[in-house]
């Protein structure tokens, strides 16, 4: 069983711009965004993934992904709850722990997002100076949730 420990913030200024290892364009979409379980297509540059999420207890939720074709993940784009989530990921590595930062396109414009995995939720890790407020218990961020109520109509 795979396992998911994530905490989610949001970000005080754009310091981390200048840590940024890496850079990827995500394109996503649910089959199923129930608050129970999600079902994800997503496609990452040009490879594609199909994830399975169970409902988040704190910050720890299972988590099973499994890479597929894109030309699959593409068909299966189609079939999934509008609107697409469009993002670009950047990869920050600060203090030995990596952040990804989810700055949103579309009707999630202005969004941007840091999250850390975990090994443990006790886990401890120090923060930057360029995040700000977590968010990880605030349904309103999951990527699931943006799908049905939007960055832009908060």
């Amino acid at each position: 069983m795979g396992l998911e420990i994530e905490r989610k913030f949001l970000l005080k200024n754009s310091d981390w711009r200048k840590l940024v290892e890496e850079e990827n364009l995500i394109k996503q979409g649910y089959l199923n965004s129930n608050a129970e379980r999600t079902v994800r297509v997503r496609v990452k540059n040009s490879t594609a993934f199909l994830t399975i999420k169970g409902k988040s207890q704190n910050t720890v939720r299972q988590e099973f992904e499994y890479e597929i074709p894109l030309v699959d993940a593409e068909l299966m784009l189609k079939l999934c709850e509008p609107p697409l989530i469009e993002k670009t990921r950047f990869i920050v590595k600060y203090q030995g722990k990596t952040w990804e930062i989810d700055e949103f396109e579309g009707e999630n414009k202005g969004l941007t997002v840091a999250e850390i995995e975990l090994s443990s939720e006790d886990e401890s890790f120090e923060l930057p100076d360029w995040i700000g407020e977590e968010v990880s218990h605030d349904d309103r961020y999951f990527n699931s949730s943006l799908i049905k109520k939007p960055f832009s109509s908060w």
